[in-house]
């Protein structure tokens, strides 16, 4: 009797200390998490245990958010902002959410579920996934634009009165405002707020060339450091994942460290900026040559501006989009997919995508061709490897 009991002790000794262990770590993940300001999420730990299902989308999706459209990822759905509101489409197009407002010039963007929508020039500024509005605003000034960081926190950045003076709105995952920066002079063009919710990036910009400003911690107008960029025109700010802040000129890519140390660590003068995409740690840059019509490269480059792929092209790039390893271009003859290597699998090579402007990748071997009218699902098997 007692050889017999042996074995299931044993079992149930095993079965406690992966139970002791599983608490542990997903106790931890609830505290750092709170600490942090972050949103507390087990589809990290769902996944383990079930992987998620392949993406399927229907082949057609009828948008009616008015005109000026444009559109952002959701994960499991599709948001679309036009002149006429908000909405929101599942993969298989039936709508989940609607909110109607008046706008006149249309923005969006989106961190993982959540997305932000916002009239550039106007006062109108919604935060929301793919149930629910999260936080409607009406701005008193004009909004310049607004971001919203992979926790929920967003910032607004409004033009007040009829100076150049701008001002800078913090709002939690909730949408409760918490923090106000005005700034003396220029533009607050836009602003970020870093990953663990602590910094605050403010960029303004005014004659003698643009200043990046920040704000640790969140809790008093008085900034903790300042640089000053005579003469260059940064036109966008991304945090990576170690923290860094990015910052693009259509010259070169400045980094700027949590002491406020900046550095160029990757020049282009020698070609036009064609475009960008950020996501994570991967930087991918479209140059053009000078006088030579769509000729030009696409470039995936690492934090630190090492190349870590590179093609060069003379089709005429339309849209592009980055999502998940995947990068979707939408040419003037048809679209194709690249893998990280920029490996080409084509899709539709030869004929334009009629009414298509603008791409949308999903990740996983699917993108969004939309228009005006229309959005159609463009899919990775359908078209022929061209690369091996």
């Amino acid at each position: 009797m007692t050889t017999e009991k042996k074995p299931k002790k044993k079992w149930r000794r095993i079965v406690g200390l992966i139970f002791s262990i599983v608490s542990i770590v997903v106790l931890a993940y609830v505290s750092i998490s709170l600490i942090a300001g972050r949103t507390v999420s087990f589809s990290w730990f769902s996944n383990i245990f079930i992987p998620p299902a392949p993406i399927e989308i229907a082949d057609s999706m009828q948008f009616d958010s008015g005109r000026q459209k444009v559109f952002a990822d959701l994960g499991n759905a599709i948001a679309s902002a036009g002149t006429l509101g908000i909405q929101v489409l599942e993969h298989d197009g039936s709508e989940v959410l609607r909110d109607q407002f008046r706008m006149y010039r249309p923005a969006i963007s989106s961190v993982g579920s959540r997305a932000i929508a916002f009239d550039i020039g106007g006062s109108s500024v919604r935060v929301f996934d793919s149930e629910r509005v999260i936080s409607s605003v009406e701005t008193n000034g004009l909004v310049i634009s607004a971001s919203l960081n992979r926790n929920g926190w967003f910032s607004i950045n409004t033009q007040e009165g009829t100076g150049q003076s701008g001002t800078v709105h913090v709002y939690n995952d909730d949408g409760v405002a918490l923090f106000r920066v005005s700034l003396g002079s220029g533009y607050a063009f836009s602003s970020l707020i870093s990953p663990d919710n602590r910094t605050l990036a403010v960029l303004n910009l005014s004659e003698v060339g643009s200043r990046i400003t920040l704000y640790q911690g969140m809790n008093r107008q008085d900034y903790d450091h300042e640089l000053v960029f005579p003469g260059k025109l940064i036109v966008h700010m991304h945090f990576l994942p170690n923290g860094d802040l990015l910052a693009v000129t259509p010259t070169s890519l400045i980094a700027v460290d949590r002491n406020g140390a900046s550095r160029e660590f990757f020049e282009f003068q020698d070609k036009r900026l064609g475009g960008f995409l950020l996501e994570g740690n991967t930087i991918i840059l479209h140059l053009l040559d000078y006088g030579v019509g769509h000729s030009g490269s696409l470039l995936r480059l690492d934090e630190r501006g090492n190349v870590r792929a590179e093609m060069t092209t003379d089709r005429e790039i339309l849209s592009k989009s980055y999502r998940a390893g995947l990068l979707a271009v939408l040419y003037n003859d048809g679209a194709a997919f690249y893998d990280n290597s920029f490996n080409e699998s084509t899709v539709y090579y030869g004929q334009p995508l009629a009414g298509v402007n603008r791409i949308l990748s999903l990740g996983d071997g699917l993108a969004l061709g939309a228009g005006e009218h229309a959005a159609i699902a463009i899919r990775e098997d359908l078209g022929e490897q061209t690369n091996d």
